[in-house]
């Protein structure tokens, strides 16, 4: 078996503390293909994302931490926004990849993107219902990456602003609480 080595990582970024300001979305790219791998690279960073890119669907689990093995990547401080993956690789195919990451816990919220050259419409489907965000015929244009990342943006924001809603709530709730003690 061949000696696994980290992947490529490609961050363009300085300072990724938080998405409110201008932190860049972290894609997680799978393609078995290098040439399909640099291509997909190079959109997502002319969309201003961070990118790590993997060569398999197991190198994806294992950068993910979701391969059992203690040496993994730890998936705590762990921040993925997409995770982008060709459908057909070999050893486990995208949709198996799909799979995995929708029935863990930890990673079940991050949007997973199918990409295929081949326009399947049973498969298509069957990603789609199985959780996928999206499935984009290859080649990948610029515009489908923007389209992502502004869909992800708002996603983003709105997941924001609701918690800082629930957070003024509490405060005014603590608030009033306080002030019928008087204290």
């Amino acid at each position: 078996m061949a000696e696994v080595l980290r992947p490529e990582k490609f961050d363009i970024s300085n300072d990724t503390s938080s998405l409110a300001s201008s932190e860049l979305l972290h894609v997680l790219a799978v393609d078995d293909s290098i040439v399909d791998r640099k291509f997909i690279e190079r959109l997502l960073r002319v969309s201003s994302c961070k990118v790590t890119v993997v060569e398999s669907a197991t190198r994806a689990l294992q950068y993910l931490g979701l391969d059992g093995d203690n040496t993994s990547v730890g998936f705590q401080d762990l921040k993925i926004n997409l995770i982008m993956t060709d459908y057909s690789m070999p050893g486990m195919t995208g949709y198996e990849l799909l799979k995995k990451i929708k029935e863990s816990s930890a990673f079940r919220e991050i949007p997973v993107v199918i990409m295929s050259s081949e326009n399947i419409l049973p498969r298509i489907d069957r990603c789609l219902e199985e959780g996928a965000e999206d499935f984009l015929l290859k080649p990948v244009k610029l515009a489908d990456v923007k389209r992502l990342r502004d869909s992800l943006m708002k996603a983003e924001e709105r997941v924001f602003k609701n918690i800082m809603h629930k957070r003024e709530l509490e405060a005014s709730d603590i608030y009033s609480q306080l002030k019928r003690a008087k204290i």
